[in-house]
C-alpha cells in the first residue's frame, strides 16, 4: 500500500525547499523528511507536472515513504526526494548540473539516484557537480534494476505462500516492463510461472514475451485480466478502491512505488483475503544497494536483498494475526523504529 495515501504536511520535514535556476528553466524541489538513521536518500523524478503545488504534494509523499523504506530494510539512512518540473523550455543537461550543484552544498545530508524520467546521462549531469549521486560510470552498486528485481521476486514468493499458491504454473501478470519489470518477469519465468506481460510500449512487450513465451495482455486490461498474481511495476496508484472491490486476482506483489492509489484500496484487498506486498518492503532492493555502497564503498551480496522476503513473509504474518492491512502493519513498525531514536538530525559537513 501507499505508505502515506495523503502527503503529510511540510511541517513534518526536515527540510523542503524550492530550486529554481532562471537560466535553465529549472524548478525543482527537494523534500528530507528524516534523517535520525543517517543521511537523507533519494533518486530525482522529473515529470510534467500541472503545478508546483501537484509537484510538492508529489514528494513529500515520496520523501517520507523514503524513510519508511529505510527503516524496514534496517538502513542506516533516512528518506528523501527531489522532483524536477519538466516542460517544453527545459535545458535538460544544465538543469541536472543545477541540481548536483545544489546536492552538493547540502554537505552529504542528501544522496540521489535514478527515479522515473531520470537517466544515466541526466546523472551524469548530476555528478559533474557532486559526489553525493549514484555515478552511472563508476565501479558502483551494480545494476539497481536487477536489486530491485531481486528483492521484489522474493517478495512474490513469500506472499504467494502466504496466499497458498504454488508458484510452478501459476499466472503472474507483470504490468510495466522496464528495468525492474522486465528481470523480474524473467525471475518468474525461471520458476516455471505462465507469463501475462503487459506495457505501454506494446513493442517492448511483444518483444519480452516472444522472448519468454508469455501472453501480452492490454495494458487498459490489466485490472480485468484474471491471475494468480498481480504485479505492477510502472507508476503508482494502479489500484484504487473500486478496482480493489473487484480485482480477479489471488495476491499482489510490484515494484511500483504507492501500487495502491489508497489506504483504503489496501484495506478492501484484505478484508477480501487478497494479500499484498507493502510496495516500501518488497522494492527496496536498489535501495540497499546504492545506499551501503555510497556508504561504505562495497557491494552488497543477493542474499541481503533476498532477506526482504523474509521481512514481507513476516508482515503479512503480523496482518493475520491482527486482522490489520499488511500495509498499516508494516507503517507502523517503520514508524516505530525511526521514533525510538533521539531526534538528533544528520548534519553532514560541507
Amino acid at each position: 500500500m501507499s505508505p502515506q495515501p495523503d502527503h503529510p504536511p511540510a511541517g513534518d520535514f526536515e527540510q523542503v525547499e524550492v530550486v529554481t535556476d532562471r537560466a535553465s528553466g529549472m524548478q525543482a524541489v527537494l523534500a528530507i523528511h528524516d534523517t535520525r538513521m543517517g543521511p537523507a536518500f533519494g533518486g530525482i523524478r522529473r515529470r510534467a507536472y500541472a503545478s508546483l503545488e501537484e509537484a510538492t504534494r508529489d514528494v513529500l509523499q515520496l520523501a517520507a515513504a523514503m524513510t519508511w523504506k529505510c527503516a524496514m530494510a534496517g538502513l542506516p539512512a533516512g528518506g528523501g526526494k527531489m522532483v524536477l518540473l519538466d516542460h517544453e523550455g527545459l535545458d535538460r543537461p544544465a538543469a541536472y548540473r543545477c541540481i548536483g550543484t545544489f546536492v552538493a552544498s547540502l554537505g552529504g545530508r542528501f544522496s540521489t539516484g535514478p527515479d522515473v524520467g531520470t537517466t544515466d546521462a541526466d546523472l551524469r549531469e548530476v555528478c559533474s557537480r557532486t559526489r553525493h549521486c549514484a555515478n552511472p560510470d563508476a565501479a558502483g552498486p551494480g545494476d539497481l534494476g536487477r536489486a530491485t528485481a531481486l528483492g521484489v521476486f522474493h517478495a512474490l514468493l513469500a506472499t504467494a505462500q502466504r496466499a497458498g499458491i504454488e508458484l510452478v504454473g501459476a499466472t503472474v501478470l507483470v504490468q510495466g516492463l522496464g528495468t525492474v519489470g522486465a528481470p523480474l518477469a524473467r525471475m518468474c519465468r525461471e520458476a516455471d510461472a505462465r507469463l501475462l506481460l503487459a506495457d505501454v510500449d506494446g513493442a517492448r512487450a511483444q518483444a519480452l514475451a516472444a522472448g519468454l513465451g508469455a501472453q501480452v495482455v492490454d495494458p487498459a486490461r490489466v485490472l480485468a485480466t484474471p491471475c494468480d498474481v498481480l504485479v505492477p511495476c510502472a507508476l503508482g496508484g494502479l489500484v484504487d478502491t473500486a478496482a480493489a472491490g473487484s480485482l480477479p486476482v489471488r495476491a499482489v506483489c510490484g515494484a511500483a512505488n504507492n501500487l495502491l492509489a489508497s489506504a483504503e484500496a489496501g484495506r478492501v484487498l484484505h478484508d477480501r483475503g487478497i494479500p499484498v506486498a507493502p510496495d516500501f518492503v518488497a522494492n527496496a532492493g536498489a535501495l540497499i544497494a546504492g545506499c551501503l555502497h555510497q556508504l561504505n564503498g562495497t557491494r552488497v551480496g543477493d542474499d541481503r536483498i533476498t532477506a526482504i522476503g523474509r521481512t514481507v513473509d513476516a508482515v503479512l504474518g503480523e496482518s493475520s494475526r491482527t486482522g490489520r492491512p499488511p500495509g498499516e502493519v508494516a507503517l507502523a513498525w517503520a514508524r516505530s523504529r525511526v521514533a525510538a531514536l533521539p531526534h538528533r538530525p544528520y548534519v553532514g559537513a560541507k
